[in-house]
């Protein structure tokens, strides 16, 4: 019977790999978890073999295949990477065609082993997580399964100096992935599609919603961030310690941040993991509100370092205005952490008063004054906050773990598996 069958996954990871960002760590929980439970064949890009290998793949009852764009892919990066020195989101959107060439690539190299008598009984394509990603998967006659997909997220209004930094008049471009997918058929053909966030489901036409299952694309790795107890209240011999994690781009937010500590009148500690391109001009503002004493930049760190470094915070911060997601948010939670995030995007979804603070998508200055009012009741209401962060890692453990979020994917696959049997 199908509930007891061993499901065969042809697992499409464009993304795949231990510290290679965010997306790539998704992959490979996706590919490392369901090999545990799954045969699994794993499509990845070429690129992601040094970390894939350093990781001890292929893995347990599992085969991986390697997808070998790069003469496409190397110059269009560097051709990207010129045009958009400072700005992300452009770099990634020219950058992420490559895509397309690797999943014609993919899909070839799939339907010959099709005939050479390699059998699947699902495909799913893991990352990108973007709705942009249009996959011709489907035509290989079985059930496509897409995401979990976060995107289409629109551009905050009220933050036009930030946003110009990010080059926002470049975001319509995302409306093409509309124009991909009705030429490639993606969503149309697929049978079932995880939408992580509200934005990502009113994207999609409305004639397919009725596919759509809700499923967030990050998840946490329990054995990794644990729960941990509450540092010693804050206090004028211990100051409040901040965490932020994230890339150091002009739409995280970071320099918010800097103003609202600088406003305070109590002993702080703000350390910052994490690069980006505006790290320099963040270091250049630490030091011109003279912060320099009490503001530290880490870097990039392996994970276990970044969970040692949030779990040593009294509170974590993420002032993101365009955040789609908010894997960051669900780690801090995982430790026993209260957030504090703004009220747009994927963080919306995630945070409430039961495990932080909200503060308004109005503008920046109340962003700013939000953060003052926020940090000065976590000194002053140590209790409270402590207690968001116990529920804040009882909603992970039950909601957000990847062991959950695995099992619950399994489920869809065998509801899938049933209707087309």
């Amino acid at each position: 019977m199908i509930k007891d069958k061993k499901i065969h996954v042809l697992l499409s990871a464009y993304q795949c790999g231990v510290g290679m960002g965010s997306v790539s760590q998704i992959g490979w929980e996706w590919y490392s978890r369901l090999s545990e439970s799954c045969h699994v064949t794993l499509l990845t890009h070429v690129r992601n073999r040094p970390a894939l290998n350093a990781s001890g793949a292929p893995l347990a009852d599992s085969s991986i295949i390697f997808i070998d764009s790069e003469w496409f892919a190397g110059p269009l990066y560097r051709f990207a990477a010129r045009c958009f020195p400072r700005s992300e989101h452009p770099l990634f959107l020219i950058a992420s065609l490559d895509f397309f060439v690797y999943d014609w690539m993919a899909l070839r190299q799939a339907r010959k082993l099709l005939a050479e008598g390699r059998a699947w009984d699902i495909v799913h394509a893991v990352t990108p997580v973007s709705p942009l990603a249009a996959t011709r998967l489907y035509k290989l006659g079985l059930p496509l399964l897409l995401g979990p997909w976060n995107g289409a997220l629109a551009s905050p209004a009220n933050f036009p100096e930030i946003m110009q930094a990010e080059s926002k008049w470049l975001y319509p471009i995302r409306n093409l992935g509309r124009v991909f997918d009705a030429l490639i058929g993606s969503t149309r053909n697929a049978a079932m599609i995880f939408t992580a966030t509200k934005a990502t489901l009113a994207a999609i036409p409305a004639r397919y919603q009725a596919k759509c299952r809700s499923l967030l694309e990050n998840g946490v790795n329990l054995d990794l961030f644990t729960s941990a107890p509450y540092p010693p209240e804050p206090s004028e011999i211990y100051p409040l310690h901040i965490v932020f994690v994230g890339r150091l781009l002009p739409f995280k937010g970071v320099a918010m941040l800097l103003e609202a500590i600088k406003a305070l009148d109590f002993p702080v500690q703000l350390t910052i993991v994490g690069e980006g391109s505006e790290r320099h001009n963040l270091e250049v503002l630490t030091g011109k509100l003279a912060l320099s004493e009490q503001v530290r930049f880490t870097g990039n760190l392996p994970l276990g370092e970044v969970s040692h470094i949030v779990r040593q915070g009294h509170v974590f911060c993420l002032p993101s205005i365009r955040e789609s997601g908010g894997a960051v948010l669900l780690e801090a939670m995982a430790v026993g952490r209260p957030v504090i995030a703004v009220d747009f995007g994927g963080p919306a979804e995630i945070v409430d008063d039961g495990v932080g603070v909200k503060l308004s998508a109005s503008g920046k200055a109340d962003v700013v004054q939000g953060l003052i009012d926020a940090l000065t009741s976590v000194r002053e209401q140590p209790e409270l906050w402590m207690a968001r962060g116990q529920e804040g890692r009882r909603r992970v453990e039950v909601n957000y773990s990847w062991d959950a979020k695995i099992a619950t994917a399994i489920r869809f696959y065998r509801e899938l598996l049933e209707t087309t049997s």
